[in-house]
Order: structure tokens, then sequence, then C-alpha cells
């Protein structure tokens, strides 16, 4: 297993459900060390940049439009094997398929309004979170309870 670093992002639906919190909080649970967190109003550029694999999916706009609506919270996330444990934590895209006990599972609404987008994969996270964070955004720093991990 390996350090890794992943975005998450807590679309518009939890930033205005007021579920930020509980969303961060399953994360530090689980024992993974946020080394980036911030809020950000997504514009239409960097939502282009972000979604562009689906860019020629039916789909496509309602992405823009549902990202670009309000603040998200972007976090940075390290850990052992960070991109498949956080995805493990998110649960499937769909809610209404996503196991009770993740974050979809337990919170999520429908395909769009899921709360959270999580890195699919390492050349994925590294791409994504060159979009949402700068070099001096990201924080090295030991974590206390690494030893207990």
């Amino acid at each position: 297993m390996s350090v890794q670093r992943t975005l998450v992002l807590c679309k518009p639906d939890a930033v205005q459900r007021g579920l930020v919190g509980r969303i961060v909080s399953r994360f530090e649970e689980k024992g993974l060390k946020i080394v980036g967190l911030k809020m950000l109003q997504v514009g239409q550029p960097l939502a282009h940049v972000h979604y562009q694999e689906h860019v020629e999916k039916p789909f496509f706009q309602e992405l823009v439009s549902f990202i670009t609506s309000s603040p998200v919270v972007a976090l940075a996330i390290e850990g052992q094997s960070a991109v498949e444990v956080v995805r493990g934590l998110l649960g499937v895209t769909n809610p209404q398929s996503a196991a009770q006990g993740t974050i979809r599972g337990d919170f999520g609404i429908n395909l769009t309004k899921n709360l959270v987008h999580g890195s699919d994969s390492l050349a994925s996270a590294e791409r994504e979170l060159e979009l949402f964070f700068s070099d001096d955004e990201l924080l090295e720093y030991p974590l206390t309870l690494a030893a207990w991990l």
C-alpha cells in the first residue's frame, strides 16, 4: 500500500444541506489526513475542464449547471491507498444503489445531487488536485495518530 493524495468535492447540495462537517468527519474518522481544504465558487471554465471526459454526453450541461450553482468545498486527502479508501467511503455514484454507511448511501438523493465527487483513479486525482489546489495550498505535516493506524 502506498500513500496517495486524492480530491474530494463536497458539491453544492452538501454545502446547502449543511452536511460538509459530517462528510469531512467520515474521512477523519477513517484516519485519512486532510492536507488541503477550501470553499470556492466553481465557474464555467473550471467546471468544463473538471468534467472534460463527459463533454459529449447528454448530461454534461446538467453537471456543469449543478457544480456552478452554489459553492463547493474542496478537500485534498492523503493516506494509504487514499483513492480506493475514499471511493469506498463515498459509495457508488447513484445514491439509490449506494450501501448504507457510505456518504451517498446515507445522505444522497439522486444521481446528480449525490453530495460528493471523488477522483476515480490516481491519474485523475493528480489532474484534479492541480485544478483545485496550488502547490502552496497543500500542506505537509505529521499526523500524530499515524502510529495507531
